[in-house]
């Protein structure tokens, strides 16, 4: 057979619609025109972003909204060393994802040439698959591969670099099948050896979290704790694989975790642990389970079985994708639940309890009610309502209070990346322009990728942008508090006004600084939102209200005695 001549970069684009591609996030460079070229006559839409941080987000939070990979494009070295945030959260979070690198020709390579980086040193720990593809002709194998490592097993990042020369050079060449994910699966023995686990088990508690998973395998799970009457919590923010309106959804297992959740999970003589990698956050600095052998019987299930084992000996390891192990358990035999079937009464109860309003605001100390306004927002917000956050203590309003509908309704990153919050909301914007978006964002959290907000104008994406202004980076100012009580050293920020720098973008700016003006504020924001105008909400409050359990002179004053 003879194929049409075509230049590198026509063939991988040529690739990237084989395999189902719609849309590619990046800011362009000269070290991938081709490619640009050849995205100008495809189906592809390019969305150009303003800071290459920002476009590996957007890819890191596609790939979380749809299961299949974002992809990204940037330029060589600083645009390569920029894009590293987003793969170093996609690779935490394990979401797929696949960044394009542009990069030097091969006569200028291994020469230190301008902007040059060797990328599978210094991608190498921090993705699943790092190659450069140095002929033209081998780009249908190499973009194939890409897929297939980036959905199979643990989902995560793969980075290719693209040569100069090569993107230019013709071959004639075919082009490949579409990619397949492929999953494990659990045997029947090891399903039945949990049934047995479940049946001698009195305090039970199944925690969920990881990549992988679909409204199927979200819905199959749920089947598998109605059937047997189990609690179930979240781990760190996977707060929406169970509808927080469940009767069996306990809470989120992460930072500032309830503590009658803690202790539940603490007390549970059997955890059933279906996706998440159990890691320092969702364990509470491995404290919830003891390392390396747990005082509960652990059934741990996990895509990768590198994982299985590497901290925790389980008493049973499962490795299998989310949506195979929860249709077996779906299907399983229920079990005479009658032994712990208080429990998720309990649980919800202890849940209510904790999502109440902290004393603070019911003794109506603080001119803005932050509980209010989550409050607030739940009433006026569809149930599939997208909700973002980046790093910092103000996440913890969304985290605690708000309730998450079904999947996928969080968007946030476990690996703690700030700068998240806009640019995630953004691409779920443009991925699904009829849900409504909000994004919950930190003052120095907007301010470092703030910039993508020209981008929601540009493409007409109606995010409602909270930001809230303490004028301080909230959860490192707490940490120095309780460490080095008084002494404030490099927390302390200067703002701009957000509401004008939003109206600066093109987009819908006000600022609120008391409870009674935040739902006007609302309604009128979402009314934007709706004609595809981004609008943002600037929260003005006092840092003292740093966490809803404690003020920062509250943690100083403890501090300070703990020292005397």
């Amino acid at each position: 057979m003879t194929f049409p001549s075509r230049t590198g970069g026509q063939i991988l684009v040529d690739a990237l619609q084989i395999h189902g591609v719609e849309i590619a996030f990046g800011v362009p460079g000269e070290s991938y025109l081709d490619v640009l070229d050849a995205l100008h006559d495809s189906d592809i839409r390019f969305v150009i972003n303003r800071q290459e941080g920002g476009a590996a987000f957007m890819a890191e939070a596609y790939g979380k909204l749809t299961g299949t990979p974002g992809i990204c494009f940037v330029t060589r070295g600083p645009g390569a060393t920029n894009a590293s945030i987003g793969v170093h959260t996609a690779y935490q979070d394990s979401t797929p994802m696949i960044l394009f690198i542009g990069q030097v020709g091969g006569d200028f390579m291994d020469r230190e040439a301008f902007q040059e980086i060797d990328y599978r040193r210094m991608y190498g720990q921090m993705a699943k698959w790092v190659a450069q593809i140095d002929r033209a002709e081998r780009i249908p194998e190499y973009i194939a591969r890409a897929f297939q490592v980036a959905t199979s097993g643990r989902p995560g990042p793969v980075v290719l670099a693209l040569p100069e020369d090569m993107l230019v050079t013709k071959a004639a060449v075919a082009d490949t099948r579409r990619y397949q994910p492929v999953q494990a699966a659990p045997s029947a023995a090891q399903i039945e050896t949990l049934r047995a686990m479940l049946a001698a088990a009195s305090r039970p508690i199944v925690l969920l979290g990881g990549g992988g998973w679909n409204a199927q395998a979200c819905a199959d799970l749920q089947q598998f704790a109605m059937a047997n009457a189990l609690p179930v919590g979240c781990t760190f923010r996977f707060q929406d694989l169970l509808d927080n309106t469940h009767p069996n959804y306990a809470g989120d297992v992460g930072i500032g975790i309830n503590p009658k959740l803690a202790a539940r999970v603490k007390d549970a003589d059997l955890v059933i642990a279906i996706g998440p990698r159990l890691g320092e956050m969702t364990t509470g600095g491995y404290s919830l389970l003891s390392a390396p052998i747990p005082r509960q019987r652990l059934v741990h299930i996990h895509a990768d079985p590198e994982e299985l084992g590497s901290v925790y000996q389980a008493d049973l390891m499962i490795c299998s994708g989310a949506p195979q192990v929860t249709a077996m358990l779906a299907a399983m035999e229920p079990l005479d639940a009658s032994a712990w079937r208080h429990t998720v009464a309990e649980a919800k109860a202890d849940l209510e309890a904790w999502q109440a309003e902290p004393p603070v605001f019911r003794e109506g100390e603080a001119p803005l009610n932050l509980w209010q306004v989550v409050q607030e927002l739940m009433e006026a917000l569809p149930r599939d309502t997208i909700i973002t956050n980046g790093a910092g203590n103000y996440a913890t309003w969304a985290h605690r209070f708000y309730r998450y509908g079904p999947m996928r309704t969080q968007l946030a990153p476990t690996s703690g990346a700030m700068g998240y919050s806009v640019p995630s909301a953004v691409a779920a914007r443009i991925v699904d322009p009829e849900r409504t978006v909000v994004a919950f964002a930190g003052d120095g959290e907007f301010m470092m990728t703030g910039q993508e907000l020209a981008t929601a104008v540009q493409y007409q994406a109606g995010v409602l942008f909270i930001v809230f202004n303490n004028g301080t980076f909230g959860t490192i100012r707490m940490h120095q508090e309780r460490e080095y009580p008084g002494r404030v050293s490099g927390t302390t920020i200067r703002n701009p006004d957000f509401a004008a720098l939003a109206k600066a973008y093109g987009a819908h700016g006000e600022v609120v600084d008391r409870t009674e003006d935040f739902a006007p504020a609302l309604a009128r924001a979402l009314a934007h939102t709706r004609q595809q105008v981004p609008a943002l909400i600037e929260l003005r409050y006092d840092a003292d209200l740093i966490t809803p359990n404690a003020s920062l002179a509250t943690i100083r004053k403890n501090a300070q005695a703990a020292k005397a």
